[in-house]
């Protein structure tokens, strides 16, 4: 049976000149994974889902989803919106050891290969093999290294689609994405200029990485795993901090792209696109950076909508059209989950106030997207749905969701509370299909 990834014949239209690309989208959020799903039925697209080792792994990461578990939820939301199985590629981004860098490194590697091995068995067909980051007591590691590192995440994974092919005779091998300079995930937080990925530092990383994946007999023959890597990431000068953007510079990454455009099979995959103007996103893609990486900004704009609710919420209080004892509290409520455990903005916002405070709430790293899952957090999130469904004002709309109070009067969407916080992050996921040339 004759089967071309949809991410491969990505990579052969970029080498023929074709300027597309694909967001990537990074979340587990129920509130984004639905926009995106929206998102796909309206433009007759596939969509590119992918979770993230700390969000879903063997463990059930900060979500309480294993791999298999996050595959079953996307495919049956996908399923609810209409929207075939066979159009929503499932990716797993930055599968190595990311999640247990603290540990020594034979003990977070070995981690590292159970959760590949877990992502490729449940049928993900994108993965991410990131190896990239010191373990344990170490400062640095060489390339070398981490192709290593990266050829034993790759065995593990061969090993799970071999598993997850024994249940699916059809099932075919899922195509990669390695790298060595591979960015912070979630945003780096850091407010200096940005190091471009040299040319030279992008050949010689290819070069090292097939030199060890050919010695561990993974690049023999048609289909081998070598022969599946379909992008590179590298650091293309696109970043962002708490309140900073490091907007992309296309002369800046000139010879890098240049040099990527003669690579055969690969194109480049940009991550921490987040942020960037649609203008920057639409050149990223012309430049050959054809898979956009995008995540905070989509729970950030989620987030927007959330509160957004939640002032509503709070002004039909105070005009005694409900009752304040049933108020979802749900802003005070996030804040106060995120400030009883600390864990997971500790190190990213100072702990000074007031900028602490404004931090929780407004930074562009968005790190309340690790609460939402929490149950608290979201007893209080389906109160206030529940309050505000069939009380919202087109009026009140028009003052807290100006965008989509113009949806709803366009007859394209309903006043109803969940599908404004949807709607809200499709606004932001437009962009990214418009940059890669899947809407008009």
């Amino acid at each position: 049976m004759e089967y071309t990834h949809h991410l491969q014949a990505l990579v052969q239209k970029q080498k023929e000149g074709i300027h597309e690309g694909i967001c990537s989208v990074c979340s587990s959020s129920p509130f984004v994974i639905d926009a995106a799903i929206e998102q796909a039925v309206r433009t007759g697209t596939p969509v590119l889902i992918e979770a993230t080792a700390n969000q879903v792994n063997q463990m059930g990461g900060y979500t309480g989803m294993k791999p298999a578990d996050f595959k079953e939820y996307v495919l049956g939301r996908a399923a609810e919106f209409g929207l075939p199985a066979e159009r929503v590629i499932l990716g797993g981004d930055h599968l190595g050891p990311v999640a247990w860098q603290k540990r020594d490194a034979a003990e977070a590697m070995d981690l590292a290969e159970e959760l590949t091995y877990e992502f490729a068995k449940a049928g993900f067909t994108k993965i991410h093999l990131d190896a990239s980051m010191p373990l344990g007591e170490e400062v640095t590691l060489r390339t070398e290294e981490i192709a290593d590192r990266t050829v034993r995440l790759c065995k593990a994974s061969e090993r799970g689609f071999e598993e997850y092919r024994k249940a699916d005779a059809d099932a075919f091998a899922p195509v990669y994405v390695i790298g060595s300079e591979v960015p912070t995930p979630g945003g780096s937080g850091e407010e200096d200029a940005l190091s471009v990925t040299k040319p030279e530092a992008l050949k010689e990383m290819l070069a090292c990485f097939e030199e060890k994946f050919a010695a561990a007999g993974l690049a023999e023959g048609e289909g081998s795993p070598w022969s599946r890597i379909i992008a590179a990431v590298v650091q293309p000068g696109v970043e962002f901090g708490n309140d900073n953007v490091h907007e992309y510079v296309p002369e800046e990454a000139t010879q890098l792209t240049k040099e990527a455009a003669e690579i055969p099979g690969i194109v480049l995959e940009g991550h921490s696109t987040d942020y960037q103007r649609e203008s920057s996103l639409k050149r990223m893609v012309e430049d050959g950076i054809a898979i956009l990486k995008v995540g905070p900004a989509l729970t950030f704009a989620a987030r927007e909508g959330l509160y957004a609710l939640a002032m509503m919420e709070e002004e039909l209080c105070a005009a005694g059209a409900l009752e304040a004892g049933k108020a979802s509290r749900f802003i005070e409520v996030l804040d106060e989950t995120m400030r009883k455990d600390p864990s997971s903005w500790q190190g990213h916002y100072t702990a000074e106030e007031p900028e602490s405070t404004l931090l929780r709430k407004y930074s562009y790293s968005d790190r309340s997207r690790y609460y939402m899952h929490r149950p608290e957090v979201k007893a209080a999130i389906e109160t206030m749905m529940e309050n505000l469904r069939g009380r919202i004002s087109l009026t009140m709309l028009s003052q807290f969701l100006p965008e989509q109070f113009t949806h709803v009067r366009e007859g394209i969407l309903e006043p109803d509370p969940e599908a404004l916080v949807i709607d809200k992050v499709c606004d932001e996921l437009s962009r990214y299909w418009r940059a890669c040339g899947l809407e008009e």
